[in-house]
């Protein structure tokens, strides 16, 4: 495979195809690819059919991007049910948060977030979880392997209002209105491409994600070897994938196939956001990081 940095502002003109950044989040979500989705989109193909995401976590690409066309899944039955609930009610989906950040707003802070974690932590829901991605440190929603409970603190900032994140869900229940949403593993979905698709995968990353919802059971040869097989189909595949650490210092050792990818271009991401709740506010200058964009075609 070649190793090519390729320069996506030249890449944008060549390609004659440009869609502009879309920086409005609707969940809070560490990892998520929002600041620059716009980029990465600039590496799809000129043209093709559907639009499929089998990691969807916040949406970021899909947002951006508002496909006429798509089929977007997660493993994560409560997160999908916000985004079910986005595209058929968004109403509900309004309400849901509403109701919550009215309730963490009039009472002791920390108290509430932790009786809302509790609530999600007892019985998994969609309304609970959404506002806990809005309020919890950082995005950073996180599971305990021992008993698959979420454990993120409450974060320091101030979560958006109701009438925000309303404007936030009219705005995204219109890029949504062409895609299907399901709960399922990667490979189903996926094994449903032909040829033409488009897939973008953006999965729980190996050397860094390994407390993040998801990330325990993940099995990246598994999907390799699924991107193999759309690949034969002549489905056009993007990976998001580790990159370099350290401010480019330390290159992520990944079990790439040869042949499998034919372009790599590195993304640059900025300062580690899970680094940054790791290590708790210390130094982070040394800590930028770059995500590996690899295509098979």
């Amino acid at each position: 495979m070649q190793n090519w940095l390729f320069d996506i502002k030249r890449l944008q003109q060549e390609q004659g195809y440009t869609i502009p950044p879309f920086h409005v989040q609707l969940l809070k979500w560490i990892g998520n690819k929002q600041r620059f989705a716009h980029e990465i989109i600039a590496n799809f193909p000129a043209n093709y059919s559907r639009y499929i995401e089998p990691f969807l976590g916040s949406g970021a690409v899909l947002g951006t991007l508002s496909p006429e066309r798509a089929v977007a899944s997660d493993l994560m039955r409560p997160l999908v049910d916000i985004w079910l609930a986005l595209k058929n009610d968004p109403k509900s989906l309004k309400k849901w948060y509403a109701s919550r950040w009215q309730r963490f707003s009039s009472g002791e802070r920390q108290e509430i977030y932790e009786q809302i974690k509790a609530s999600y932590n007892h019985e998994p829901n969609p309304g609970d979880l959404l506002f806990l991605s809005r309020a919890c440190y950082g995005g950073v929603v996180r599971f305990r392997q021992d008993d698959g409970f979420m454990s993120t603190p409450c974060g320091v900032h101030q979560p958006i209002s109701p009438d925000s994140f309303d404007r936030r869900v009219d705005l995204w229940h219109e890029r949504v209105k062409g895609t299907e949403f399901h709960c399922s593993d990667f490979e189903p979905i996926m094994g449903h491409a032909e040829e033409g698709d488009v897939i973008y995968c953006d999965p729980p990353y190996v050397h860094s994600q390994t407390i993040l919802y998801g990330a325990q059971s993940f099995d990246l040869e598994r999907l390799l070897k699924t991107i193999a097989k759309c690949k034969d189909r002549g489905v056009f595949v993007l990976l998001s994938i580790d990159g370099t650490k350290k401010s480019g210092n330390y290159l992520c050792n990944l079990p790439i196939p040869d042949g499998l990818f034919a372009r790599e271009i590195m993304v640059n991401c900025g300062r580690s956001m899970l680094k940054r709740f790791q290590m708790a506010g210390e130094e982070l200058s040394s800590e930028l990081v770059s995500d590996r964009l690899l295509l098979t075609w």
